[in-house]
């Protein structure tokens, strides 16, 4: 079992920036691949970055990619996602996610973990 408890979310203008953390329980966290998703309302989850059990690859979604960087600090088992340049259009509610394997994530894949996740809003 991994625990996933994001934070870091809030109300911000457009261009500003945030950076929601994830801290996670359990000694095997420096074994697993991470990712943030996101949620519109009315709509399914979907994979907006990930991260490789070590951070050396990276994957990010075309709508993010260039405004926001993913990495982790496995001796403080926690994952990061910071973003820059904020649009009203990544007005979402924010989720950290593993599926308890090593590589890398990808869009469609099954996650084995969630955290409650943290509302990020985007005022214009």
């Amino acid at each position: 079992q991994v625990d996933l408890v994001e934070s870091g979310g809030g109300l911000v203008q457009v261009g500003d920036s945030l950076r929601l953390s994830c801290a996670a329980s359990g000694r095997s966290f420096g074994y697993y691949a991470m990712a943030w998703f996101r949620q519109f309302p009315g709509k399914e989850r979907e994979l907006v970055a990930a991260i490789d059990w070590n951070g050396g690859s990276t994957y990010y979604d075309e709508a993010v990619k260039g405004r926001f960087t993913i990495s982790r600090d496995n001796a403080k088992n926690m994952v990061y996602l910071q973003m820059n340049s904020l649009k009203p259009d990544d007005t979402a509610v924010y989720y950290c996610a593993t599926d308890r394997a090593s590589g890398l994530i990808k869009p469609g894949w099954t996650m084995h973990s969630w955290g409650q996740g943290t509302q990020v809003t985007v005022s214009s």
